[in-house]
């Protein structure tokens, strides 16, 4: 009897718990996309609006662009799915660079006085240059659309890395360094016993600006160096302008906004995960 009476106790609190997560966590989303997709619907009712409404745009790109995401009929015309998978590939190379180039200089510029204030003025003129500045001389150099592409996603996302990490080095406390002092520990242990863990914090916040940032810059830089990618699909799109295609570039934009969510929730995911590793 014990036994049935805690059974039906956790039963409860677990459908307690599912009830206000949907209350909490999945109603509101829900309801703020109704009403969005709402006001856009009306808009449309408005004879100079003359942008597609939701309906219309699902209406117009469901075959194929919706349920078949990946066909492929060569050169770049083919779905999104392998526009997204391109983009993301460029995305992923340039921001493992910026990622490892960024946590490794933010180290040595954090721990070095001299060296910071050194190049902190040139990095800071550097960081404020928009990211298609960067384009032409990407190209110029390596003379390929897609090498191009990738460094303006390096150039683009270090920043926010290099900072983040300079700074959390910069903000170890004190007492921690002490402690390193008096256990006598060399440079290896003190960078896996005390820096790492006290700027893990500090690297996944630069890290997560830094993909948000690369996913930016990767939709604008395709839409000049052409090819196949996300960014191509949507200026090919503009560049043939039908009713038609104004409903592919807004579908285009909602894979563009979802996948951008989903890496940075992959992230802070990731980021949570170690920094609870770390405290522990």
């Amino acid at each position: 009897m014990a036994a049935i009476v805690g059974s039906r106790r956790v039963g409860s609190k677990q459908r307690k718990a599912i009830n206000k997560f949907l209350i909490n966590k999945v109603l509101p989303p829900l309801f703020g996309l109704f009403v969005f997709l709402m006001l856009w619907e009306l808009l449309c009712l408005i004879p100079s609006f003359q942008l597609p409404g939701p309906i219309e745009t699902i209406r117009e790109t469901w075959d194929p662009f919706v349920i078949h995401p990946f066909f492929d009929n060569g050169d770049s015309d083919k779905g999104l799915g392998w526009q997204i998978l391109t983009s993301l590939g460029r995305v992923a190379l340039g921001f493992s660079l910026a990622a490892v180039v960024g946590v490794v200089l933010g180290i040595l510029i954090g721990s070095n006085t001299f060296l910071y204030n050194a190049v902190d003025p040139i990095f800071q003129v550097l960081r404020t240059i928009p990211p298609l500045a960067w384009l032409p001389i990407s190209l110029a150099a390596f003379q390929q659309a897609n090498p191009s592409a990738i460094f303006v996603i390096f150039i683009t996302s270090i920043w926010p890395i290099l900072i983040n990490t300079t700074v959390g080095v910069q903000n170890i406390p004190q007492d921690y360094v002490n402690v390193a002092r008096v256990l006598r520990l060399r440079k290896g242990n003190y960078f896996l016993k005390i820096v790492f863990p006290a700027t893990v914090p500090y690297i996944f916040t630069g890290l997560r600006i830094g993909i948000g940032l690369s996913w930016l810059a990767i939709v604008a830089a395709e839409m000049l160096v052409g090819g196949v990618g996300i960014g191509s699909f949507i200026w090919d799109a503009y560049n043939t302008t039908t009713e038609t295609n104004m409903s592919e570039i807004i579908i285009a934009l909602v894979y563009v906004g979802l996948v951008g969510l989903v890496l940075d929730r992959m992230v802070a995911f990731v980021a949570q995960k170690v920094v609870t590793t770390e405290q522990k």
